[in-house]
């Protein structure tokens, strides 16, 4: 449990993350700020969702 509070505690946001090894802390929310607005787009078979306000990107 830890070590997954830890990866919450230490996000990269030059790095994009893949949702199966860091899934939303909140459902919905940007885990960097807590906000609920993003940038989305499709691209090479993946989804990848960009936080307006972090700047936080997740693929899908």
């Amino acid at each position: 449990m830890e070590d997954t509070e830890e990866l919450y505690a230490n996000i990269d946001l030059t790095k994009t993350y893949e949702y199966k090894d860091l899934p939303d802390k909140i459902s919905g929310r940007c885990d960097n700020c807590g906000s609920v607005r993003f940038k989305s787009s499709v691209g090479g078979g993946k989804f990848l969702r960009e936080c307006t306000s972090g700047g936080m990107k997740k693929n899908i």
